[in-house]
């Protein structure tokens, strides 16, 4: 039997990358203008596949608008390939939910022109999550093929039992934490394994015997895949000449121009008892640790925080706020939201993401980053102007101003809310505006608390009376400029339920001190009823949880060291050692303290190398590889004062802390070490649609000195008595070094990488950065899942609006949708487009089945719904380990 050789043209399109976007851009369209006359002159062309991402379609009409008719026909005639997704994301520094819309916009997408190719496809991205199995499966994709994470060994070797991201094929089962499996395919010679295949015979031979024999090491089946295409690789015209002389000159193989549903549905039906498993993320455990490209989780910090300040508005804000002022407005903002999201995923591939581009290309992003985060605030405020608008308040008293506070995050919360209110306002129609600022600067100023619904007096901080310019924008007549008297009221929530509302009014009168007192010892203590925190000698601080008596000290240790490699990888110099802040003086500043919140500034006076010597400037430019360069720290020192803001909330179990520093150092990474004590063998991480379980040491075949991991929210330490969760707000590298956390805040490097010399001076992140993040000592192992959800919370602020008296059809407390499960972490909370339906996502934050019971208006949900929003069976009241749970109201 003959082996069959599929040749698939294709090409693998980063929209930006070692070029500015428009550069790329104007290539993707002479690439399109060359295929769509191809495809006109050769019918022996098989087909394209347009790199599994619909977004190249819309960046080509962009500026060819007049060729849609043709691109329709070409997609109808098979000749052009698209879909499923809308960009090709990076996996681990995208949302959960930002990969579920990838896929739901990328099929929408796919389906206006036709039928999707229906494969997960990650030919490049810097590792694969662990859920993909069970995320497409989700998504009615029953394969995914990849470039990286699983290391090929051929079906000479054997696989042995301790390698467990090993195959001896290039294809395998997926097997993902919920026990989903899915067809995998490695793309063990790379996605150019048949590029630029020659059509002359001495060329073609060579060619041939070199990349059949490469393919037949690792092929399970006599099915070989050959991709003839690379990274912004022009179509090969001469492709079916080439394969005709192929097939003259190699009689025992047949050489098919094809695609990917026709070899996929042949290599899956010939596959052998013996196919390997591979289970979970696929990160390159079972290689030499250099090339697995977490490091770019830490390359340009900014992007990374944008994106969770953008993802956090989108998913945790503005979409549960429109979900629940639908049921009084009929509305749903579908295509502004369609907008922002596209918009934020332009910002997702791995090179964007990953910020490992030129600089041109992580400028453009900033504001895709503003304009989707805009889009964001503009409809979360319509919709609390809708709700609000619904909200009786009618049994404040008449003089008060009442304002709802809303907690969009789906778990429980508790800390403060913080709102300016306006107690007065003189319109610029009434005065001109200095003298409306005199009036208001004249009247004497008065003192205010605030109560509840029942008339209760609630803790509050309020501020003196403040004045400024302001306006109102009516959706019936023009602005509304005035003068508004304002004071800042910050209130205490405790334990407020997820997808919930409560009302509140300020009253003029003088209101109760609170004098309970969080600090002590000018500012070395911090106290609340749960946790004792205390800055030590060295600086650094102790962390006690009073409920079991555990402390833990040392903490919250800054470390900088040198960093001589790229954007994509983290290298320390030879000889280089950590500077620690522990040996440099401190200072300690009450900042306040009012009996709800306490906050002190620790300032750290380090001094650190000013950049690496000049060296590291020539194995740039000669391109030596990083592991080999000889560059040292430079001589040179300067000061680098470290700023932390510590945090703790009346009601709070985490200790909150916001380091500032402005960086005018270059070529360093500087990290906040959190040591635990623990010695144990693994730990827990939050990753897409998972908890995550990591070994903490690297396997045998590692050389890499270190061991970068991503996050997104927490990283966890813990035995069976007591652990340590880090949480985190865009600080997406870690890394586990014997028994402690270490967090990177910043690392600074000068060029891109990769395959040549590309000079990145903004990615040495000059400038004032703020870094957020906190720290929780937990009990028992099982109390890990409440410090989980509380660094979830953490990154979603309470959203407050002021309004006015008056009857509504809402009450003026309620809970929009009840959740009882323990263990059960909601991502989203949205409309369906087809017909309104309300959608509830989350997941199971562990291995365990857990107990859920989900309620709107003491109703259950319909059905359980797969990730496209579809029907898939009755819904019940046990979620399954790992399970990603989508339900449908």
């Amino acid at each position: 039997m003959k082996k069959k050789v599929y040749i698939i043209s294709h090409s693998h399109w980063d929209r930006e990358w070692y070029m500015a976007y428009e550069q790329h851009h104007m290539r993707l369209v002479t690439l399109m203008d060359d295929l769509l006359e191809l495809f006109e002159k050769d019918p022996d062309f098989n087909s394209f596949h347009l790199d599994g991402q619909t977004i190249i379609l819309d960046d080509y009409l962009q500026v060819r608008p007049e060729k849609r008719e043709a691109i329709q026909k070409a997609i109808d005639a098979g000749k052009l390939r698209i879909g499923p997704f809308y960009i090709l994301q990076d996996d681990f520094l995208t949302s959960s939910e930002s990969n579920v819309r990838n896929m739901l916009i990328g099929m929408e997408d796919s389906k206006k022109w036709g039928t999707p190719v229906m494969l997960g496809y990650f030919p490049d991205t810097f590792g694969n999550m662990g859920q993909t199995p069970q995320m497409m499966k989700q998504a009615n994709l029953q394969a995914a093929a990849f470039g990286r994470g699983v290391k090929p060994i051929g079906f000479d070797n054997q696989v042995l039992a301790d390698d467990n991201y090993t195959s001896q094929y290039s294809e395998m089962n997926w097997i993902g934490p919920d026990g989903t499996d899915i067809f995998g395919l490695l793309f063990a010679n790379w996605y150019s394994n048949g590029n630029e295949i020659p059509a002359e015979e001495k060329a073609a031979r060579a060619f041939w015997d070199q990349k059949l024999a490469d393919a037949e090491k690792f092929a399970s089946t006599n099915h070989l895949l050959m991709m003839n295409g690379v990274d912004h690789q022009p179509v090969q015209k001469d492709v079916a000449k080439a394969i005709k002389l192929a097939n003259e000159l190699y009689p025992d193989y047949e050489f098919v121009h094809s695609n990917f549903t026709d070899y996929l549905a042949a290599v899956q039906n010939d596959l052998p008892a013996d196919l390997g498993d591979v289970n979970g993320e696929l990160t390159s455990q079972e290689t030499d640790g250099w090339f697995t490209l977490a490091n770019t989780a830490s390359a340009r910090v900014y992007l990374k925080q944008w994106n969770t300040r953008v993802s956090r508005q989108l998913e945790n804000i503005t979409e549960p706020l429109a979900a629940m002022a639908y049921e009084v407005s009929g509305e749903y903002p579908f295509d502004e939201l369609d907008y922002a999201w596209k918009t934020l995923m332009q910002n997702h591939p791995h090179d964007s993401i990953c910020g490992c581009s030129v600089d041109e290309v992580h400028r453009e992003m900033m504001p895709r980053f503003e304009k989707a985060n805009e889009v964001g605030k503009y409809l979360a405020d319509e919709a609390c102007a809708q709700l609000t608008a619904a909200i009786d308040t009618s049994k404040f008293p008449a003089d008060s101003f009442p304002f709802v506070i809303f907690n969009t995050a789906g778990t429980k919360k508790s800390g403060v809310a913080q709102v300016d209110i306006e107690v007065k306002r003189v319109t610029f129609a009434e005065l001109y505006p200095s003298e409306g600022y005199d009036k208001l600067a004249a009247e004497d100023a008065q003192s205010y608390y605030v109560i509840d619904q029942n008339g209760k007096v609630v803790p509050a901080v309020i501020s003196e009376e403040q004045i400024r310019f302001d306006y109102d924008l009516p959706k019936d007549r023009f602005r509304i400029p005035y003068m508004e008297k304002y004071v800042t009221v910050t209130i205490d929530v405790a334990a407020m339920a997820g997808y919930a509302w409560d009302s509140f009014a300020l009253v003029v009168g003088e209101a109760k001190e609170l004098s309970n007192s969080l600090v002590a010892k000018h500012g070395r203590i911090l106290e609340n009823n749960f946790i004792k925190a205390e800055i030590t000698s060295d600086g650094s601080l102790s962390v006690t949880n009073k409920e079991t008596g555990k402390t833990l000290n040392k903490l919250l240790v800054f470390e900088d060291v040198g960093d001589i490699a790229n954007e994509y990888i983290f290298k320390q110099p030879k000889g280089d050692h950590a500077i620690l802040s522990a040996f440099f003086p401190h200072q300690v500043e009450v900042l306040e303290d009012n009996g709800l919140v306490a906050k002190v500034r620790l300032t750290h006076e380090m001094e650190i190398p000013k950049s690496a010597e000049d060296l590291l400037d020539l194995e740039q430019k000669k391109v030596v590889d990083f592991r080999f360069r000889d560059a040292s720290r430079s001589k040179e020192t300067i000061a680098y004062p470290i700023v932390t803001e510590i945090t703790l909330n009346k009601n709070s179990k985490m200790v909150e802390f916001a380091t500032t520093v402005n960086n005018q150092a270059k070529d360093h990474r500087l990290r906040a070490l959190f040591p635990t004590t623990l010695d144990v063998a693994t730990h827990e991480a939050d990753s897409i649609y998972e908890t995550v379980v990591r070994p903490n040491q690297v396997s045998k075949h590692w050389e890499n000195p270190t061991n970068p991991q991503h996050q997104h929210a927490f990283v966890n330490l813990h035995a069976d008595d007591f652990g340590l969760t880090v949480s985190n707000y865009g600080l997406n590298e870690y890394e586990i070094v014997n028994d402690t956390i270490a967090l990177t805040l910043l690392r600074c490097v000068g060029e891109l990488g990769d395959w040549g010399y590309f000079p990145t001076p903004e990615a040495q992140c000059l400038g004032e950065h703020t870094f957020n993040y906190g720290v929780e000592l937990h009990g028992e192992k099982e109390t890990r899942f409440d410090s989980y959800k509380r660094a979830h919370s953490a990154q979603v602020p309470l959203s407050v609006k002021q309004t006015d008296i008056h009857p509504g059809k809402l009450a003026p407390q309620d809970v929009f949708v009840k959740i009882t499960g323990e263990k059960f972490e909601p991502t989203a909370l949205k409309r369906r487009k087809d017909d309104q339906a309300l959608i509830l996502r989350g997941y199971n934050l562990s291995g365990d089945k857990d107990a859920l019971v989900l309620k709107k208006d003491d109703q259950a949900p319909i059905k359980t719904l797969n990730l496209l929003e579809e029907p898939l069976k009755d819904y019940e009241d046990t979620l399954q380990p790992y399970e990603i749970r989508t339900v449908e109201f």
